[in-house]
C-alpha cells in the first residue's frame, strides 16, 4: 500500500466515479481503476460497488476512508516538516554597536526569535575605531552605527534608522517656533553624550560642517540623564526628534538649516550568509 494508491481511493469516492477521479488526479480513467484494483487485491476486499450508473463505497470502503485521509495528512505534515527544516535559518550573529545607536533592539531581536528561532544573536557595543576594526577582521558581522563611521573595502551599508535632530531646551523659553542656526546651537547645546556615542558623532559633525566650535559641559551616557540637566536649565543637548519627544516637557526647536540628522546604518560583508541577511531584514 502506498501514498498514490491511498490518495486515488480518496478522490474516486469525493469524485464519484473513476473518470472525475481521473481528471482531479491528471492521469486517464484506465489508470485509476488498475490502482484501485491492485489496491482491492492487497486488502483482499473491494472498496467500491461498481454499477453501470454510479461508484459507490463498500462497507469496507467506508472503513477505510477516514483512515486514507489520516494517512494522507500526516504525509503532508511530514513534507511541511522537512520543508520547514531544510529552509531553517541558523547560525550565530555578531552585531557590533555604536553606544546609543540602537536604542530599541528589543524589537527587531523579538521578531527575528519569532521568524527564526535558530539564529543567536551576540551584541557589543564598543567605540566607532573598535568596530571597524571588528567587521574588517570579521570579528563581528553586522556594525550598527552612524552612517560613515564603519567604511571598509568589500562591506556595504544599508539604512537602519534617519531622522531629524532637534535642540533641546528647558520648556518656557519662548522660542519654540523659531529655528536655531548651528551657531545659536553651538552656544546652547552643553550637554551631551561622551566621545565615540552616536548622536555626540553626529552633533560634532554638525558642527564642525558649520565650522563652529562649542564647549560640552556636562557629558551624559543616556537619555534620560541629559534630559535631566536640561529640566533644571543647566544647558540644551541636541537629540533626535524620536528620543526628544520621549520628554514633552522639554521643547525641541528645528535647525534654521544644515541641521544635524540621525542617520544610523547597518555595515556588513557584501555578501552576507543567510543567518546575517535575516538580522538585516529585522534590523531595516
Amino acid at each position: 500500500m502506498d501514498l498514490r494508491q491511498l490518495e486515488t481511493v480518496v478522490a474516486v469516492a469525493e469524485e464519484g466515479g473513476f473518470t472525475a477521479a481521473a481528471r482531479r488526479l491528471h492521469t486517464v480513467q484506465s489508470t485509476v481503476s488498475t490502482v484501485v484494483r491492485a489496491l482491492e487485491r492487497e486488502l483482499g476486499t473491494e472498496l467500491f460497488e461498481r454499477t453501470t450508473h454510479r461508484v459507490a463505497l463498500t462497507l469496507a470502503g467506508k472503513a477505510f476512508l477516514p483512515a486514507a485521509r489520516a494517512a494522507l495528512e500526516a504525509a503532508s505534515h511530514a513534507r511541511a516538516t522537512v520543508d520547514r527544516a531544510r529552509w531553517q535559518v541558523t547560525g550565530e550573529v555578531r552585531i557590533g554597536v555604536m553606544p546609543g545607536a540602537w536604542p530599541e533592539p528589543h524589537r527587531a531581536l523579538s521578531a527575528l526569535r519569532r521568524d527564526h528561532p535558530g539564529v543567536r544573536v551576540l551584541v557589543r557595543t564598543a567605540p566607532p575605531h573598535q568596530l571597524r576594526e571588528a567587521v574588517v577582521t570579521s570579528t563581528v558581522d553586522i556594525v550598527v552605527a552612524v552612517a560613515g563611521c564603519a567604511p571598509g573595502e568589500g562591506l556595504v551599508s544599508r539604512p537602519v534608522r534617519r531622522e531629524e535632530m532637534v535642540l533641546v531646551t528647558a520648556a518656557g523659553d519662548g522660542a519654540a517656533d523659531r529655528p536655531v542656526s548651528a551657531a545659536e546651537a553651538a552656544g546652547a547645546a552643553v550637554v551631551d553624550f561622551a566621545p565615540g556615542w552616536a548622536i555626540r558623532e553626529a552633533t560634532d559633525r554638525t558642527f564642525q560642517s558649520a565650522r563652529v566650535r562649542r564647549t560640552v559641559v556636562h557629558e551624559v551616557t543616556d537619555a534620560s540623564a541629559a534630559a535631566e540637566l536640561v529640566r533644571h536649565d543647566l544647558g540644551g543637548c541636541v537629540l533626535p526628534v524620536s528620543v526628544a519627544a520621549q520628554f514633552p516637557d522639554l521643547t525641541g526647536r528645528r535647525f534654521a538649516r544644515g541641521g544635524p540628522t540621525w542617520h544610523i546604518t547597518a555595515t556588513h560583508p557584501n555578501d552576507p550568509r543567510p543567518a546575517v541577511a535575516a538580522v538585516l531584514r529585522h534590523l531595516t
